[in-house]
């Protein structure tokens, strides 16, 4: 029992510090050692254990350093903002919501960070939010959803560090959420973003189209998308064709490839160190999430998670969900929270009979449903997008979550269907 009390009081620490501003990096590696003290491993048990946890995610660490080769390209040679820009155009002022939606989920499944993503799209919703008069809730919420709604099939950080936890193929855990994804971004636009009080309304036939000097030097769509289109293929020739192409060799690929594409030969250098910083960022907090997800495994809290929801089937379809949920809550972080629980609860998961690319998939999905918590990054950096308050932004999170929850519903459903 000390054991598991010492990884629920480590993680409540690391939650206080990193509220109050603290560093998320050592906040969690303080919480791992003042959980692994209080769970009686000692000081070398305790440090073992952080280690053992860090090897664990390694391999997923380097793939992450290389997924930032594609982010890179996509994000400096402009072809995520081409790609947004050409579906707002397309689908015009009677879809706004699907187009911002569907932009941002496009951007993210494509291998951009969600807040990236949403950062990317904000300059345009600020502008259809000024010819419509929308309110800037709504359009932030349809970015919002739309990025989670990408984030459950994309070959982010928190996807490839759920599929190498579980040791599954990383494109099969991406396809398994595809018509989770898809359905959640209907449900998003159509059921959730209504439920949302509007304090505008909206001007009927407002222009939304973004005319040729707003759009800038951009890319063509077709250059833009040549990228992310071959990283999908490589990635899904293990499934079709039996040929398994690792994404430490797929994303950098992708990346060369946007490059030649878009003809942005001197930018070059300059995509791939932003990609490199800001996937550094997350390596480096992958490695104190790895030393307190080394102590959650090596305690006794897996057991009394298990115990708590029983020995049925509706259990075992829920523990790969709910540990996602929960650590997402604790880190306010779709990659740490997905971290955790798939280093944490992989071995249990995959025992109660869950195969591995479910157990990653329904981590990974549930990983969304309290990721956008105001102690996490993500919370900030949205609501900064689009020029929110604090007090406007907190409005938001119950009708986030209930997208990250509708998600999980849905890919609970695939699983109960085909899993």
């Amino acid at each position: 029992m000390w054991s598991a009390i010492g990884a629920v009081v480590g993680m409540m620490l690391a939650i206080v510090l990193i509220v109050r501003k603290f560093s998320p990096v050592y906040s969690l590696l303080l919480g791992a050692v003042v959980g692994g003290l209080i769970g009686g491993f000692g000081l070398d048990g305790t440090v073992a254990n952080m280690i053992a946890g860090v090897k664990d995610i390694t391999p997923a660490i380097v793939r992450i350093i290389a997924a930032g080769v594609l982010s890179g390209v996509l994000i400096k040679t402009g072809a995520a903002a081409s790609i947004s820009h050409a579906i707002i155009n397309r689908l015009g002022s009677r879809h706004v919501f699907l187009a911002l939606a569907l932009s941002t989920m496009l951007l993210t499944a494509v291998g951009v960070f969600i807040d990236v993503a949403v950062i990317t799209v904000a300059p345009i919703a600020i502008i259809i939010a000024e010819r419509m008069n929308i309110s800037k809730l709504k359009l932030l919420l349809a970015m919002v959803g739309g990025g989670k709604c990408g984030n459950i099939i994309s070959p982010n950080p928190n996807t490839i560090i759920a599929a190498e936890n579980f040791d599954a193929p990383l494109s099969s855990v991406m396809l398994v959420n595809a018509v989770p994804a898809l359905l959640g971004l209907i449900l998003t636009v159509y059921v959730i973003l209504p439920l949302l009080p509007s304090r505008k309304d909206a001007k009927v036939g407002g222009e939304v189209k973004i005319s040729d000097a707003e759009r800038g030097d951009l890319p063509s769509f077709a250059a833009s998308i040549t990228a992310p289109l071959v990283v999908i293929v490589l990635l899904m020739l293990r499934p079709i064709a039996g040929i398994a192409i690792d994404p430490l060799i797929a994303l950098p690929v992708g990346g060369i490839v946007g490059i030649i594409a878009t003809r942005r030969w001197n930018m070059a250098a300059e995509s791939v160190t932003y990609g490199l910083e800001k996937m550094s960022v997350v390596a480096v907090l992958l490695v104190s999430t790895g030393a307190i997800a080394g102590i959650v495994k090596a305690s006794t809290l897996t057991d009394y998670l298990i115990e708590w929801l029983g020995q049925g089937e509706s259990a075992k379809m829920l523990l790969a969900p709910l540990s996602g949920a929960i650590m997402s809550a604790a880190t306010a972080s779709t990659t740490a929270g997905a971290t955790i629980a798939s280093a944490s609860f992989s071995e249990a998961i995959l025992a109660s009979g869950v195969s591995a690319v479910w157990g990653a998939a329904l981590v990974n999905v549930g990983a969304t449903v309290l990721d956008h918590l105001p102690h996490g990054s993500f919370f900030h950096a949205t609501g900064g997008a689009v020029e929110m308050n604090i007090k406007e932004r907190l409005r938001l999170i119950p009708f986030e979550s209930l997208v990250g929850a509708v998600l999980t519903l849905l890919s609970l459903a695939m699983y109960a269907i085909v899993g």
